[in-house]
């Protein structure tokens, strides 16, 4: 069995983009996060771990040992008739095996089962709310009758790896506005008899060099099982799933 992160240690990652639009802000048309003051470009913490979190789920996909039996929790899952999963479910639908027992007993197992088998919990932690039955079946004569209350509570993790909101080294120039024609038609025309495409419309910066701070929290590390090689991915995460990203507007 690994050793579990012994050590504080911190990181910097830099990348820059150019034409894109690195993070936009989906409150106010999608524009690029700009300090107003300042006129620095901001990324958030989450759009990172986004990226760290997309390449884990390609090394599971393609088999990569050192993610065998692995899984990310904060992913797009859905049931049979495709409905999405809220954190709820997922915990209790993926990572509850024993359906009895007392509230703290089952809340510890899901705990426990998720910082076994999910990197992205191990790194970043998370709050996980619950709604389980508690209490067990009983038996009325030959008929066992369930015997059951339903519970909330919350699973708390804090998680050893923590990043700043990622700025720009230098104010950037824009937000630039453009407008082009849609890849689909909206309908036809029947005076002109021709179709009408919609318009896109974005924001981009043309250029923008992003600095992002981060710390690895050894005393955090012991509450989600935190490992030296589970360090090693993110930093290979932090890389990789940057570069690897396939929208237009963020490359």
């Amino acid at each position: 069995m690994s050793e579990l992160v012994k050590n504080r240690s911190e990181i910097l990652f830099l990348y820059d983009v150019k034409d894109a639009n690195p993070n936009g802000d989906p409150v106010d048309e999608n524009k690029p996060r700009i300090d107003e003051e300042t006129g620095v470009n901001i990324v958030t913490d989450v759009r990172l771990k986004r990226n760290i979190r997309d390449y884990f789920i390609s090394l599971i996909e393609k088999g990569d040992d050192r993610l065998k039996g692995q899984d990310i929790f904060v992913k797009e899952r859905r049931d049979e008739e495709g409905f999405l999963f809220d954190a709820k479910t997922r915990a209790k639908k993926d990572f509850l095996k024993e359906k009895e027992g007392r509230f703290h007993e089952m809340r510890n197992f899901i705990r426990d089962e998720i910082c076994n088998k999910c990197i992205d919990v191990r790194l970043f932690g998370g709050v996980i709310p619950l709604d389980l039955k508690v209490g067990k079946k009983t038996k009325k004569g030959n008929v066992e009758e369930p015997d059951e209350k339903e519970k909330s509570g919350s699973i708390t993790l804090t998680g050893p790896v923590q990043f700043k909101f990622g700025r720009s080294l230098h104010k950037v120039d824009g937000p630039v506005f453009i407008k082009g024609t849609g890849a689909f038609a909206d309908k036809y025309d029947d005076k002109n008899k021709k179709l009408q495409f919609t318009f896109r419309e974005e924001y981009i910066l043309p250029y923008s060099l992003i600095s992002f701070y981060g710390i690895v929290n050894e005393n955090a590390a012991k509450e989600t099982g935190l490992k030296p090689e589970d360090i090693d991915l993110l930093a290979e995460g932090l890389w990789n799933g940057t570069k690897n990203l396939i929208s237009r507007t963020k490359v």
